[in-house]
């Protein structure tokens, strides 16, 4: 997650072909433009997914595999943004909290890569079922929630299975900076010997290409297809506004996670090979700038799935005006006692049947 990428590379000086120490560090400006941007993400991504969150808890509750699965990708989502912060931390000014917490954040990106794109593939399949199987399956999606939890479960288990090389490989690691000329302690992977540094520098990544990336985007491609096809042969006023949404949400997944990915590609097919050190300066901008547009899609992941709705735009109303409610009631009973305004507030959140939800 760093612009100089330690998750994949330690720069040494036999990997360059004139010996010399080569300064990796990124430059101030894309400093501060990645700090900007991390810090969009970040805001937008936690106020989004907290939505969605709380949409489902209180107003919409689940009541379908896809709502499941949308509860689970926004949870997910919020792993990343909150560990996001302190990501960004380390990689600025250095690894101040211990061993532990180092572990637990550098794993909190692959459990959203790994749990957040599988759950992405499994709300394309439910879609084909529910649209291009719909006579098959109607007798079946009445009583399947309780397997949109156990595969949403078995997805979290297969996560965090796929998450444990960064797991165990995670250390705080003190590594010399040329640009400061001082020790600084970072959080990254670190390995006791150069066998065990190959295997896992490449396992992780080709993980995260294959299973994070292939995997969803080819299971995403052929039911979606499948959807569009089945949507074209409808005679339906609706068709046309589905099919902009199903390519919508295939663009958008392709333009966040390709360009990383095959930037990721690139730098893991020569990573024990002799290359330039400003070739690689070049690579590791390139793969940082590429990484921080797939982080734009925990932002990107509510509008598409949630709030595209209309049933959750409702919703999401109801909540604006309850919140807005549950103010006037505050500022109005703290100065003076002004009850008529807070009854008002009453009144219409429970004409609207959702107040009652919001309180159980």
């Amino acid at each position: 997650m760093s612009s100089a990428a330690p998750d994949y590379y330690n720069p040494s000086t036999e990997d360059y072909p004139d010996g010399a120490p080569c300064n990796l560090d990124p430059h101030p400006a894309e400093v501060i433009t990645q700090t900007y941007m991390h810090s969009f993400i970040c805001a937008f991504g936690l106020a989004g997914n907290i939505l969605v969150v709380v949409t489902y808890i209180f107003y919409k509750r689940t009541k379908t595999m896809t709502d499941v699965y949308l509860a689970n990708v926004a949870a997910a989502d919020l792993i990343f943004v909150l560990a996001l912060p302190f990501i960004i931390y380390n990689e600025r000014r250095g690894w101040p909290m211990g061993n532990v917490v180092c572990k637990a954040l550098r794993s909190a990106y692959s459990i959203n890569l790994y749990s957040g794109m599988l759950l992405l593939a499994c709300i394309s399949g439910d879609r084909y079922v529910a649209i291009v199987q719909a006579r098959r399956s109607f007798g079946t999606r009445s009583g399947s929630l309780v397997y949109g939890r156990v595969i949403c479960s078995a997805v979290w288990l297969f996560a965090a299975a796929l998450t444990l090389p960064t797991l165990i490989y995670s250390q705080r690691f003190e590594e010399f900076s040329l640009e400061k000329e001082t020790a600084q302690v970072t959080c990254r992977l670190s390995f006791s010997n150069d066998q065990t540094a190959k295997l896992v520098k490449m396992l992780i990544p080709c993980l995260q290409m294959a299973v994070g990336f292939l995997l969803p985007l080819a299971v995403m491609a052929l039911c979606y297809s499948s959807i569009t096809c089945a949507l074209i042969r409808a005679q339906s006023s609706q068709r046309h506004k589905a099919i902009r949404v199903v390519l919508a949400v295939v663009v958008f997944f392709v333009a966040c996670h390709l360009p990383y990915n095959v930037a990721l590609l690139n730098h893991t097919l020569d990573l024990f090979e002799e290359r330039s050190c400003e070739g690689e300066r070049l690579k590791l901008r390139v793969l940082a700038v590429s990484k921080s547009v797939a982080y734009l899609h925990c932002c990107i992941n509510p509008i598409l799935y949630a709030f595209i709705g209309s049933k959750f735009r409702s919703h999401f109303r109801q909540i604006i005006l309850d919140v807005w409610c549950f103010g006037k009631k505050y500022i109005y009973s703290a100065r003076s006692s002004r009850a008529g305004t807070s009854e008002v507030c009453f009144k219409s959140s429970e004409g609207s049947n959702n107040f009652s939800s919001f309180s159980a």
